[in-house]
């Protein structure tokens, strides 16, 4: 095990601070990534005050990590010391289920090892996440990262990009197809684009007269204020599918009749309270309610490549590790277009306490 410099939190009350962690030494198939910067999630915040009543302290969140590898052990045949590695939400699976054999590894039925806090295979220790100076990852929960896209913007990708590109792509957006989108925050503006760049038309749904002009700048074709109901029932009986990305209360039986027969509503964002649904919403038009996370590791790749083809990358703010702290008080109040990203250099001057 070897220390590295990072920012953890020590109870649900604490800041983040500076710290260090262990790491392990790498396997002959890991590889061990510098780490240039690292997206600001919401999850992070979640799981720092421990709103999911499940966090191991000290956490060192951040599973949106982008950066250089430093080393690679013998067995390792896709990377090579001064590549670009990304990582994403998970760094292991168990590899035998059903679901890791068909390449699904975020359904492990073991439970997929996750960036930060989660059970490290190799040593039981705690997985410590991307605010921190390097991580050490085995070569097939690492990611190729274009070289033609700016680095910090491609840092959300591995979270806000995946959690969006991945569902429209189960269900086809594409040409031809009408899509929705609820919220033009990290998750729906990622949505925007790549609905777009699909080949959809694209209607983004906000609750903010003033995101419509970037909405449109972002690739929507058309903006609706879901609190007029003369611009929702416009749309009624519509959409051949729906990506709800807000994880406020609200009323999904308004975006449900929006549904052609056989659409789909898909939610990303996750509410803290169940939240009721009408039956004949569904039964009426033969609807569909679902869900979906993150991707899979070779979805993921699929992701980067074509963000890489099609100059995608995340809305960003980059900020020094030092103020990430201020940035989740401004992340509560939604106050950033539409990414905080970390750079990490800005590690480097601070002494672990």
């Amino acid at each position: 095990m070897h220390d590295v410099r990072a920012y953890s939190a020590v109870h649900s009350t604490s800041p983040l601070a500076p710290t260090s962690v262990a790491r392990r030494e790498p396997t002959p198939t890991d590889i061990e990534i510098e780490i240039l910067y690292c997206g600001v999630c919401h999850s992070d915040l979640h799981q720092a005050r421990n709103e999911w009543h499940n966090t191991v302290y000290p956490c060192v969140p951040g599973h949106e990590i982008v950066g250089r590898v430093k080393s690679a052990g013998p067995g390792v045949t896709r990377f090579k010391a001064g590549d670009l590695a990304a990582v994403g939400c998970m760094v292991d699976s168990c590899g035998v289920c059903p679901e890791c054999r068909e390449h699904l590894e975020q359904f492990c039925e073991k439970g997929a090892t996750w960036t930060y806090n989660g059970a490290d295979k190799h040593t039981g220790a705690q997985t410590f996440g991307g605010y921190s100076e390097s991580i050490v990852v085995d070569e097939n929960f690492a990611l190729r990262v274009p070289a033609n896209l700016d680095l910090a913007g491609v840092a959300p990708l591995l979270c806000a990009g995946i959690t969006t590109y991945s569902p429209l792509r189960h269900w086809k957006a594409g040409p031809g197809k009408k899509v929705g989108v609820v919220g033009l925050g990290g998750l729906g503006h990622m949505a925007v684009k790549f609905a777009s760049a699909f080949g959809a038309h694209v209607v983004l749904f906000t609750t903010s007269p003033n995101k419509k002009d970037d909405a449109l700048r972002l690739g929507a074709h058309e903006v609706v204020l879901s609190r007029n109901p003369e611009e929702m029932a416009a749309h009624a009986g519509s959409f051949d599918f729906i990506l709800d990305c807000v994880s406020a209360d609200h009323d999904l039986n308004a975006y449900l009749q929006l549904l052609k027969r056989d659409g789909t509503l898909t939610l990303v964002g996750a509410p803290e309270k169940p939240l009721p649904i009408a039956s004949f919403n569904l039964i009426l038009g033969r609807r569909r309610l679902s869900g979906s996370p993150i991707g899979s590791i070779p979805e993921t790749q699929e992701m980067l490549d074509f963000c890489g083809e099609h100059g995608i990358t995340s809305d960003i703010e980059i900020i020094p590790i030092q103020k990430v702290n201020e940035a989740y008080d401004r992340l509560l109040k939604q106050d950033v277009k539409y990414r905080f990203v970390i750079d990490m250099a800005s590690l480097k001057k601070e002494t672990a306490a």
